[in-house]
């Protein structure tokens, strides 16, 4: 009788040891940057043969890993130090960014190189946004020149949707609003942007990262203000920029003059404290007032503090001649609206009787 129980199976294959120096090869940034630089010093300056160069090597070489690295020679030409400095020890590349020339023609060029990268590899993605954060935060430690070329950049980049605008999050970091370097990378950011596209495709990037309201933290705390915004800019070439902030502020105004009424209505608030409030807000904010007219004048009817009879009759010939344009075009489909429901009731009751 056998009394030995039987062996359990087992699965047996050969085990591959991995070199050491293959290993350092694979996963080394230096050597990464080696190659890199090496190829782009074989193309010249000739973008599209970096483009080129640059898809198929992905193929090659490990960019998910390195995104980082990639950007930073693309950009800078080599390894950024924190700070933005390139270290003494490293090799560079003057096929980058920052060492080509300054003007609109050569950064659009740049961007078509970013461009085609990106719509290759699309993980690289959000290493790239990561990237632009990081060097934005990094402007002190670039030359004029260098804060140039990347503003020119990445306007073309929002523009063309490669880049996202919450990116310019990082512009809103204390030391560079102090020292005046955010506002004057914005006037060539917004410069590059407008151009390849216009304020209202600009205004929508911006609305849509909630940012289209924060513009003006780009100045210290004591020059936040609408006439210092709009003077700036409006100096620096970018006068519609200017127009679309102020506008925004109105409408900012605006809708807290009737957040504020709508709040005073429910409260029950007296009828002669909500008219006191109405005509303290004509003389401190009258354009505000002017433009937000319509939407009170509702607000007191739905709230029926007025009724249909003297807003008609005010249309009709009680108004002032100063303003009268303004106020009367806002009231204008209101009032038709109001004749319709009257002219309705009356016939709704005549066929009653």
């Amino acid at each position: 009788m056998n009394n030995q129980k039987p062996q359990k199976p087992t699965l047996s294959g050969q085990r591959f040891k991995t070199r050491k120096r293959d290993e350092k090869e694979r996963f080394d940034p230096t050597q990464f940057q080696d190659c890199i630089i090496q190829g782009l010093s074989e193309t010249g300056t000739d973008l599209e043969a970096v483009a080129k160069f640059l898809d198929a090597s992905g193929a090659k070489l490990d960019y998910r890993r390195y995104a980082e690295t990639l950007f930073d020679i693309l950009v800078a030409g080599g390894m950024l130090a924190p700070g933005g400095t390139l270290a003494d020890d490293m090799t560079r590349t003057n096929v980058c960014v920052f060492a080509a020339q300054e003007d609109l023609e050569t950064m659009q060029a740049f961007a078509q190189v970013f461009n085609k990268l990106i719509r290759r590899y699309k993980y690289l993605e959000k290493g790239f946004e990561d990237e632009v954060k990081k060097l934005l935060l990094f402007l002190k430690g670039f030359s004029e020149s260098e804060r140039n070329k990347l503003a020119m950049l990445t306007g073309i980049l929002l523009a063309n949707g490669t880049l996202n605008a919450s990116i310019l999050n990082s512009l809103y970091n204390e030391n560079l609003v102090k020292e005046g370097v955010s506002a004057a990378f914005a006037v060539k950011l917004f410069k590059s942007w407008i151009n390849e596209k216009d304020i209202n495709a600009v205004a929508v990037s911006l609305r849509k990262v909630n940012m289209d309201n924060r513009l003006m933290e780009l100045f210290p705390a004591n020059k936040q203000s609408v006439e210092h915004f709009s003077k700036y800019f409006t100096e620096a070439g970018l006068k519609e920029l200017s127009e679309y902030v102020r506008n925004q502020q109105s409408i900012g105004a605006r809708k807290e003059l009737q957040k504020e009424l709508q709040e005073q209505m429910s409260r029950g608030d007296p009828f002669k404290d909500i008219i006191l409030y109405v005509k303290e807000e004509m003389k401190k904010n009258n354009i505000h007032f002017m433009k937000a007219f319509q939407k009170i004048v509702v607000l007191f009817y739905k709230a029926e503090v007025l009724s249909e009879e003297p807003i008609l009759k005010w249309y009709k010939d009680a108004h002032l001649a100063k303003g009268k344009s303004v106020f009367l075009e806002q009231m204008k489909k209101f009032v038709e609206w109001l004749k319709n429901a009257e002219e309705e009731s009356e016939s709704e009751a005549e066929e009653g009787d």
